[in-house]
């Protein structure tokens, strides 16, 4: 019996209360579950967009990528610093 009633919109309530627990914001649990519904559960987990490496990002996007998270001391760093210090964060 789920902990929360998640209303009559969220079509797989269980996996809604798997992702809640895991602690999924209310929107991204009901988009997820109704999608797993419709198409099935295999199908949603092998969407998504894939990156590459950040070994192959150049040094102005590793930067801006550097930014967009909030890492001080980026424009001072190296290739290999960026990296690391995307890689932790």
């Amino acid at each position: 019996m789920p902990k929360r009633d998640p209303g009559p919109s969220v079509k797989d309530k269980k996996l809604y209360e798997e992702l809640r627990d895991e602690g999924a914001s209310k929107q991204k649990a009901a988009r997820i579950a109704n999608a797993a519904a419709k198409s099935g559960r295999s199908v949603v987990g092998r969407r998504g967009g894939s990156s590459p490496s950040y070994e192959d990002w150049n040094v102005t996007d590793l930067r801006k990528r550097a930014r967009e998270i909030g890492i001080d001391g980026r424009s001072s760093m190296k290739k290999d610093e960026l990296i690391d210090a995307l890689r932790q964060h």
